[in-house]
């Protein structure tokens, strides 16, 4: 199946923040409950000693996605450990409930572009479901700005673009039903637009069958990491991981 880049709704600058908001809200509410990255905590901590950083700079946060709990893990290796939330849409009040939660975690108020980091933003380049959202060129600039500023970088896909991986997304309505009484702070607004005026799910639901076909495959990103100027200065692992019953597809980049 080849990859087709359709459009997602939260891609779109006139989609409504609070509705991206929610949605991010519910994809971060996920990930830490069902704990979906616990495979990649050995690629983490990797990242980090190869890097000689105790930091993490997440591009393309959203609302945090599973770090609240990744991060909880990664302090019994590393406890000075800093993580810094980035977005080019930054959700920040789902920012600063994460911060409440931990305090070593940061976050940049204004927009942040995977494409083009400030070059004075340190440590371990992140990002969790994010890299889809790119079309190959842009997703090559964001390879190539890491390398060019000398940082590190690893890439977390949590689907592939697989009829299992499409089948599961047509769930995620359901999903979204579920979970929205259970996702805090309590917000009437939620569950308007989640049951009486269902936006939330359809959209969840298109973004997230987008999301699975626009998804590098590990071929794809080792093209990507072909075409990097300096890729040989970096050593490059991609490959993809089990997570219950779904796979974590994953690129991480280190300086030699």
């Amino acid at each position: 199946m080849g990859r087709i880049h359709l459009f997602e709704w939260e891609d779109q600058p006139w989609f409504p923040a609070f509705l991206r908001n929610y949605g991010t809200d519910f994809l971060q509410f996920l990930a830490n409950k069902t704990r979906m990255y616990q495979p990649i905590l050995p690629i983490l901590a990797r990242g980090l000693t190869k890097s000689k950083t105790n930091q993490i700079l997440d591009l393309g946060s959203g609302g945090g996605g599973g770090l609240i709990w990744l991060n909880s893990e990664l302090k019994k290796q590393v406890p000075d450990l800093q993580i810094t939330l980035t977005d080019f849409y930054p959700n920040l009040p789902a920012f600063e409930r994460t911060q409440r939660q931990a305090a070593n975690f940061a976050f940049i108020e204004q927009a942040v572009d995977a494409r083009k980091v400030p070059a004075d933003l340190p440590g371990l380049r992140t990002q969790f479901l994010s890299l889809h959202h790119f079309k190959p060129g842009d997703a090559l600039q964001i390879l190539q700005n890491a390398v060019d500023a000398n940082r590190s970088i690893a890439v977390f896909e949590a689907q592939e673009r697989s009829i299992i991986s499409i089948v599961a997304m047509l769930l995620s309505p359901m999903s979204v039903w579920l979970t929205t009484p259970f996702i805090r702070p309590f917000n009437i607004g939620r569950l308007i637009f989640t049951y009486l005026i269902p936006l939330v799910p359809l959209f969840v639901l298109w973004d997230g069958v987008v999301s699975a076909l626009r998804t590098y495959s590990l071929a794809e990103m080792k093209q990507l990491v072909a075409n990097v100027k300096g890729k040989e200065n970096y050593d490059w692992e991609i490959n993809k991981l089990k997570s219950g019953p779904s796979v974590i597809l994953y690129l991480l980049g280190t300086k030699k």
